[in-house]
């Protein structure tokens, strides 16, 4: 069924400015990806996991990784003790990622890799694996998140000051427009955002916001603004407010088109079109009473459906109390199938397009975050806004606000401030071996001493002598993961160029 005799005054799905969806048959002709998000302990549990998940019928890959791979730490480092393998991946070394990928097509599967401060160790470790494998990495299709500014906004793996980050991200901008072409180079991301308490207007104002940032550095780095445009892909939270998030997702895909075709001039309708990944809302879980996760994640997973995802993870029933178990992930993309094959959601182009109610909050959700960029562009743009604290500070008052409505009751969350009961205790949760740790480093340890310390140190000191100049970091972080140099000394190369960001405190 086609959206084409609907409100004419909407516009068709697949035409600008794409508030309908990008494409004019939608999931009609092709389904979103699920793609479950899954990563722990070490390589080899992890490639377990996505063997498992690709059998159970997912669609494609999505990695987590552990603090210490995402903050730039070998696992052998004093910062990293306690926390090998414990919320992700640990991802120290190419021998690592050939474990983590082994048997995997990678020519075949998508691949998206959860990762920011080291996104470009890790896109380069995943490219020599390809190579190695005597893959053509203009084959390879996949995302890193690589999202700096949202880190300094909500998240907090940064490890370089935000201008220093922005260069390493143009320069994997500019790197895969050659060498990795198909790969979305950044997923511009509003989830986090919204993990630390923003509102819906807030998620889709601040995320528009870093994208106009992205692109602007671009520019300025020489890149046409259609060489870029269409390597970029957002990410997005999906939460409780089944219409409210029904809408989000409409007006931020219509104030996108407009931002690319009317500020920066684009003319390729692919740089026009925000293409997204959803994630179901993580902050809404609850530890107690885990079933109802159950019962939020398949809200919420239909509010992103109707909104037009190209790309959907499913939280698990007790990622509240541990990383999810198998069973759990199982469930997790059952509901998502489910969705797909029997809800009949899929047989037609935005199903709700039209109605007063989402139009209007299509309408609301736009006039407010547009008037949020508004300010930011006020103050020099997003950057300067990080620096200045704005977004920091609207958030950390979203949040205060809706914590007192739960405290007061005003906002019930059932199972926690209402229909509350006894709990019992939970079985079956998914624990890390308390070995692996030592496990892991003693690898690391091996993987050091079997490759030649003289090519790898003239390979970091190559990257040393690129950061500090002009020249792109990127084909440099390859040579160097191909000549066994390690993730942490990767990053510790640059943070000698960069510096460490210290934030201040934002009141």
């Amino acid at each position: 069924m086609s959206d084409r005799t609907a409100d004419p005054t909407l516009g068709a799905a697949g035409e600008f400015p794409y508030t309908r969806g990008i494409h004019p048959t939608m999931y009609q002709g092709r389904l979103w990806t699920m793609r479950q998000y899954a990563g722990f302990g070490d390589a080899k549990a992890s490639n377990e996991r996505y063997k498992y998940l690709l059998a159970q019928g997912q669609t494609g890959l999505s990695v987590a990784f552990d603090l210490p791979t995402q903050m730039g730490y070998d696992s052998d480092h004093a910062m990293a003790r306690g926390e090998v393998g414990k919320v992700g991946v640990a991802i120290d070394s190419l021998g690592d990622m050939h474990t983590l990928l082994a048997d995997l097509p990678l020519d075949k599967v998508s691949t998206s890799m959860t990762i920011n401060s080291t996104a470009s160790t890790l896109l380069a470790l995943y490219v020599a694996v390809a190579r190695a494998r005597g893959t053509d990495p203009k084959a390879l299709r996949g995302t890193i998140q690589n999202d700096l500014l949202k880190e300094y906004i909500a998240r907090g793996t940064y490890i370089y000051p935000p201008r220093a980050s922005m260069r390493v991200v143009t320069d994997i901008f500019a790197w895969c427009r050659t060498e990795v072409p198909r790969w979305n180079t950044i997923s511009i991301s509003g989830y986090h955002i919204r993990e630390a308490g923003s509102t819906a207007a807030q998620e889709v104002a601040f995320t528009l916001a870093d994208g106009i940032a992205y692109v602007e550095a671009a520019i300025t780095a020489g890149l046409g603004v259609d060489e870029v445009g269409p390597q970029l892909s957002f990410f997005f939270n999906a939460h409780n407010d089944f219409v409210e998030e029904i809408a989000k997702f409409r007006a931020a895909r219509r104030m996108w088109a407009r931002i690319m075709c009317d500020r920066f001039g684009a003319k390729d309708q692919r740089s026009m079109m925000l293409r997204f990944h959803t994630q179901t809302g993580g902050s809404t879980l609850t530890a107690q009473q885990p079933d109802n996760n159950v019962v939020r994640v398949t809200i919420q997973a239909m509010a992103a459906v109707l909104g037009g995802t190209q790309s959907l993870h499913t939280n698990s029933r007790d990622e509240a109390l541990a990383l999810p178990s198998e069973a759990s992930a199982r469930l997790a993309l059952r509901t998502q199938q489910v969705i797909a094959y029997e809800s009949g959601l899929a047989r037609h182009v935005d199903p709700f397009g039209g109605s007063v109610v989402i139009e209007g909050e299509t309408d609301r959700i736009e006039a407010e975050a547009s008037a949020l960029i508004a300010e930011i562009d006020a103050m020099g743009g997003m950057v300067a806004a990080i620096e200045r604290g704005f977004p920091q500070r609207e958030i950390q008052n979203s949040a205060y606000a809706h914590q007192l409505a739960v405290e007061r009751k005003t906002s019930v969350v059932v199972g926690v401030n209402d229909f509350v009961m006894e709990e019992q205790e939970q079985g079956g949760l998914l624990r890390i071996a308390e070995g692996l740790e030592t496990e892991q480093v003693a690898r690391l340890r091996a993987f050091r001493g079997a490759r030649d310390a003289g090519q790898a140190r003239g390979a970091l000191d190559a990257i040393g002598e690129a950061a500090s100049g002009a020249a792109n970091v990127m084909p440099h972080i390859l040579r160097a993961v191909e000549a066994g140099s390690t993730l942490g000394e990767i990053a510790d190369v640059l943070r000698g160029v960069f510096g460490k960001y210290r934030e201040s405190v934002v009141l």
